[in-house]
Parts: structure tokens; sequence; C-alpha cells
């Protein structure tokens, strides 16, 4: 699923949730009128309900696309996508969320898709930053100074090597010149204590969400001063494409894409794997020229 470029500003901690879902249900929306207008069922006389309602009874199969089993909503022109000036005038930072339903086993193919898309979209062969999201890490400030992530130690373990397991991939597309630097987010100064020494390429970069505060905890500051990580913050909320959320994007309403109305072929169970935000900044500006997402949800039985 490709949210495009669209941009919406919302100043709350939800932003980037509320920021993809607008999008996506704009681009679906967008993309089923464009087949209507193309069959000569356009709007007329600023009839927008009549176009929605047109749009809604026209088959997914002319608005998405299938390559194997991977079905595009809506189908991706990359050749029209891309950007104005040369690569050398942008710096593009990625970051990608993994969602509770991502195996780790898949995560290395699932970090290479993402930024295949990516590239593929802005028409680069690389990229300045890469930032990577584990879902069931956050950040808290006024926890970091005594932060203990001891609890169940077999659990803790168990989710520390799932997080170098899929860094790996980050690591791999770093030596292959694809990704000039990685870098993770939420990450306390215990926590990076226990991820730093099993890495190959370390971070640049440590994203941090610190909520309803501009206090960034002194033993992060040090210890990251200490390891030549960059500490950045972001209002991008944790909670990134909730599972239901793609099912009501897709389902039946007069402001979702109705993909599964009546859609044996679709039935099942979906489950977001993971969600990409790019953004490419004109360097010499400061202006963002292209911004989008990617989502991708696996339909289980």
């Amino acid at each position: 699923m490709n949210g495009g470029p669209s941009i919406i500003r919302r100043p709350t901690s939800e932003k980037s949730n509320t920021e993809l879902t607008n999008s996506l249900r704009a681009n679906f929306l967008a993309s089923q009128l464009a087949v209507t207008s193309s069959n000569g069922d356009g709007l007329s006389n600023g009839d927008h309900s009549n176009g929605l309602q047109s749009s809604h009874a026209t088959h997914h199969s002319k608005w998405t696309s299938r390559d194997g089993d991977t079905i595009y909503i809506p189908t991706i022109d990359f050749a029209i996508s891309g950007l104005f000036e040369e690569r050398s005038e942008y710096d593009i930072t990625v970051k990608l969320f993994f969602l509770p339903s991502t195996r780790t086993s898949e995560s290395s193919l699932h970090t290479q898709e993402a930024i295949s898309l990516v590239l593929r979209e802005l028409h680069v062969p690389s990229i300045d930053l890469l930032i990577v999201s584990f879902q069931g890490v956050s950040f808290d400030a006024d926890d970091d100074e005594d932060e203990d992530i001891e609890g169940d130690q077999n659990q803790e373990t168990e989710h520390l090597n799932d997080m170098i397991e899929t860094w790996r991939a980050l690591e791999k597309l770093h030596t292959k010149g694809v990704v000039a630097q990685i870098g993770l987010a939420e990450f306390g100064s215990e926590r990076l204590k226990k991820f730093l020494p099993s890495t190959t390429v370390r971070p640049s970069v440590d994203q941090i969400n610190v909520r309803d505060c501009c206090v960034v905890p002194k033993s992060l500051i040090l210890y990251a001063k200490q390891e030549k990580i960059e500490l950045l913050t972001h209002n991008d909320c944790t909670n990134i494409l909730p599972k239901g959320t793609v099912r009501e994007l897709l389902g039946s309403g007069d402001q979702v894409a109705r993909l599964l109305a009546g859609s044996d072929e679709l039935s099942g169970e979906i489950e977001p794997q993971w969600v990409v935000k790019y953004t490419a900044v004109v360097r010499d500006r400061g202006v963002i020229e292209n911004k989008g997402y990617f989502a991708m949800a696996e339909l289980r039985p």
C-alpha cells in the first residue's frame, strides 16, 4: 500500500498515524475516481457523492495490481515518481516501523522490500539515513535515569536477540552502500549498552520521543556523546497502523476503499507487518520536496 506524498499536519503525538491513515484513504479514493473518470463516469456539476458511489462500484482489479502473491493497493506507477534535482541535492531519511505481527525471521526480507519501494519511488540508488523502530520498544524520559529493562530476563534476552537479528539487515544495506547511515528509535542508555556490543555497524542516530517536555535525560546525553551517537527527537506515534485499521480502510463504507466488500479472494485475517516513512529534503533550501509512506500487510487464513 502506498500512502503517496501527501502531507497532513497534526500537532499531536498521533501525527504519524493520522497522517498515514488519511494519506492512504485519500490515495485509495483518488485512484478509484481516476478509473471512473477514464471510463467516462467522471464527476459533473460538482457532484462528488455520485463520483464516490460510482468509484465504489469499480472492481478493484481496475485500480490495483498484482505481482505474484503481492497486491499493490493502489497500482503504483513508478515511472512518474522521482525527484526534480540530482540525487546529491537531497537529504533522504527513511524510518522503518516494524509492527507487532512481524516475524523476526522475515525482518530481513521486509527491510529489503521497504527500502526497494522507496528507492523506486524516488528514483535514487541510495538513502542517507535509515532509522528502525522496533515493535515493543518505547522511550520514557522519566525512567531513563534509572532505567530497568530486566523484567523477565529470558523474554528481554529474546527480544534483544530479535532486534540484533533485524539490525543485521540494516548493516548489510550499509555495507552495500544503499544506506549511508543507520539508526535506532526509542533506545535509552541502558538498552543501548546492551545492544551496541553485538553490532558490527554502530548506529549513528538514536531518535527518541520526548513526550510533554524537551528534556533529554543526562545519562542518555552522556552515553550517546561517549559512543558518538547523535540524539534526535520526533513526534511519531508508537502505535502506528494498529491492527484493524487496514481492514477498516479496505472494508465497506462511504469513505474507504471497499476492496474487501464481497471479495472471497481477499478473505482472511489482515495483519500489518511494517510501515516505512520517507522524506526527501532539498539540502540548500531545507524544503521537503517528497514525503510519503508505504505499508505492508499479510492476508492470513
